[in-house]
C-alpha cells in the first residue's frame, strides 16, 4: 500500500468548463499529481439533482474525462473513476442518513441557498452533504481540495466521521480540507466571478475566435489607465513584475492590451484543445480508463464496506 497521503476530489459533470474552472481548481489537480495517491471522480450521482436527460449526462461524464486527461491528468498517477460505479456510496450515504438530524443537514449552505429562493428543493439536494461524506470517507481519504465556499463539505464530512465512530466504533478517518486560496476567485469579462450562470466565462478549449469575442467583449473602465477587468485575468497567465512592465510600456491602450492578453490565452488553450480533439477520437480508450479506474475504486471502497456493514449489523454471513 502506498506511504502517501490520499488526495480525493470530486468534478461534477455539468457542462464546458472555463478559464475559471480551470485556475480555480483543475490546474491544481495535475500539479498534485505524484505528491499524494489520488482519486478523482466524475460526480455523476450528484449531477443527477440537476441534470435530468440521459443524453445530456452521458456527454457530460465522458467530456469531463477528456477535459481532464486533456489539460494533463495522467491516469497512470491518478485513479480517475465514475461515482456510480462504486454503489457503496450511496449505501453508506442510506446509514448516514439514519444517523444525521434534519436539522443538522438544514444548515447546510446549497439547502439554506435554495430555500432562501424559494425554490423546490428535491430529497437530492437536502442529502447532498452526505453523499459527499460518503464519497470523501469511503476511500480514506486525507486531504480533499476545496474553495473557501465549499469547505463546510468537508467539515460535515468529519462530523458525520466523528458521530459514525462514536456510535458504531472507530472506523474513518477525518479528512483535512485543502484550501485553494491562491485564484479564490477568478474574474469574469464584467468583472463578476466568471460563472456559467453569469454568462461571463472565457471557455477552457474555446477556438481562437472563442478567444477573441470573450477578451473583446470584456467590460472596461475608460476612467482608468489599466482596464483592471482585462489585468485582473493577465495576472493568471504571467507573473506580477512582467505584467505591471507590459501594462506600463501600454498604459491607456485598452485595445492593444487585450490583443496581448489573447495572444497569451490561445498559447495557454491551443494546445490543451488539440490534446482534447485528439483525445475524442478514440472515445473507447478514454472510456477504458473510466473503467479500470472503477475498479481500482470499487475494490479499495468495498473493502472499507465490508467493515462498515460489520459495524452496523447488516453482515450475517
Amino acid at each position: 500500500m502506498s506511504s502517501k497521503k490520499v488526495l480525493l476530489s470530486g468534478v461534477k459533470p455539468t457542462g464546458r468548463p472555463h478559464v475559471g474552472n480551470y485556475f480555480g481548481a483543475m490546474k491544481q489537480f495535475v500539479e498534485l499529481q505524484g505528491k499524494f495517491e489520488n482519486y478523482i471522480f466524475v460526480a455523476d450521482l450528484h449531477a443527477l439533482t440537476t441534470v435530468q436527460s440521459r443524453e445530456e449526462m452521458e456527454e457530460n461524464t465522458v467530456g469531463v474525462l477528456l477535459d481532464y486527461m486533456a489539460i494533463g491528468l495522467d491516469p497512470k498517477d491518478v485513479t480517475i473513476y465514475k461515482q456510480s460505479d462504486v454503489p457503496q456510496v450511496a449505501e453508506l450515504t442510506w446509514i448516514f442518513s439514519c444517523l444525521t438530524t434534519m436539522p443538522y443537514l438544514m444548515r447546510a449552505h446549497a439547502f439554506k441557498d435554495a430555500e432562501a429562493k424559494n425554490k423546490e428543493i428535491n430529497v437530492g439536494v437536502f442529502n447532498y452533504p452526505l453523499l459527499m461524506a460518503a464519497d470523501i470517507l469511503l476511500p480514506g481519504a486525507d486531504v480533499v481540495p476545496v474553495g473557501q465556499d465549499q469547505k463546510q463539505h468537508v467539515e460535515i464530512a468529519r462530523d458525520t466521521a466523528e458521530k459514525f465512530n462514536r456510535v458504531f466504533g472507530e472506523t474513518f478517518k477525518l479528512p483535512e480540507a485543502m484550501i485553494l486560496e491562491s485564484v479564490a476567485t477568478v474574474p469574469g469579462t464584467d468583472g463578476r466571478k466568471m460563472s456559467k450562470s453569469y454568462g461571463n466565462t472565457i471557455p477552457l478549449f474555446a477556438t481562437d475566435e472563442e478567444i477573441e469575442k470573450a477578451v473583446m467583449s470584456i467590460v472596461t473602465d475608460s476612467g482608468s489607465d489599466i482596464p483592471e477587468n482585462v489585468y485582473a485575468i493577465h495576472s493568471l497567465l504571467r507573473d506580477k513584475e512582467e505584467l505591471d512592465a507590459m501594462y506600463a510600456a501600454n498604459k491607456g491602450q485598452y485595445k492593444k492590451l487585450k490583443e496581448l492578453l489573447i495572444e497569451d490565452l490561445k498559447t495557454l488553450i491551443t494546445p490543451m484543445r488539440e490534446r482534447r480533439q485528439a483525445l475524442e477520437e478514440d472515445k473507447s480508450a478514454v472510456l477504458e480508463v473510466l473503467k479500470a479506474g472503477g475498479k481500482v475504486a470499487q475494490k479499495r471502497i468495498e473493502e472499507k464496506m465490508e467493515e462498515v456493514r460489520e459495524k452496523v449489523g447488516l453482515k450475517l454471513y
